[in-house]
């Protein structure tokens, strides 16, 4: 592997990342209290969160692009083609993934656990505590969901990040670049680092689980 790949590859792995953990920031509290409480209006906001699963990346992009560029409501941050654009853009992307899988993974768990915690003397956060302990398999899944969607997406990348060498440019991008110069085997072999990457994190992941059982 040659500096320019690697390079690409760490980058691709950072953009990714930190869009990953800025979603997760935000979506598994909101995706616990959505599993956990119920409250008006609950299945028409999860209704809305599984809606937003389906958003084609390239209309996110497209609706990111307008708004940072130079003319748009927030083009005076001069976000646009950095890679900050595209951790933004990644992380809206895969927070709504996040918030419905959470809150599948501890609406799951039997709410006699959360009784019985109540029962024993344990406070409301404590016990709410607890069925995010019960859940955190589910949660932990959650959260490796988003970050294999943000590290395999292009559309963002490309309305909002430019694909800049050295700037932007990542596994993807870079995919899409050697098939329009027809070096087909040279994509094919970032594919492969990138689906390592994909499958490697996965399996640390499970193995982990695996250890906590």
């Amino acid at each position: 592997m040659n500096w320019e790949i690697l390079e690409i590859t760490l980058r691709s792995i950072y953009i990714s990342g930190t869009a990953t953990l800025l979603a997760t920031l935000f979506g598994l509290p909101l995706g616990v209290i959505m599993g956990i409480k119920d409250f008006v209006g609950k299945r028409i906001f999860k209704g809305i969160f599984n809606a937003f699963l389906g958003l084609p990346t390239v209309v996110l992009g497209l609706i990111l692009y307008l708004i940072f560029r130079q003319a748009g409501p927030l083009g005076f941050l001069g976000l646009l083609f950095s890679p900050l654009a595209v951790i933004i853009g990644q992380a809206i992307l895969i927070t709504p993934i996040i918030i419905s899988l959470t809150t599948s993974a501890v609406e799951s768990i039997d709410p006699k656990i959360k009784d019985l915690a109540k029962t024993l003397g344990a406070s409301e956060t404590q016990a709410s505590m607890v069925i995010l302990k019960e859940s955190i398999s589910g949660t932990l899944l959650a959260v490796i969901g988003g970050f294999n969607r943000a590290i395999s997406e292009l559309g963002i990348v490309y309305m909002v990040g430019g694909d800049i060498p050295g700037l932007t440019r990542v596994l993807t991008t870079t995919i899409a670049l050697q098939r329009d110069m027809g070096r087909i085997e040279f994509g094919l072999s970032l594919a492969g680092i990138l689906l390592f990457i994909v499958f490697a994190i996965s399996l640390i992941i499970n193995l982990v689980q695996k250890q906590r059982k």
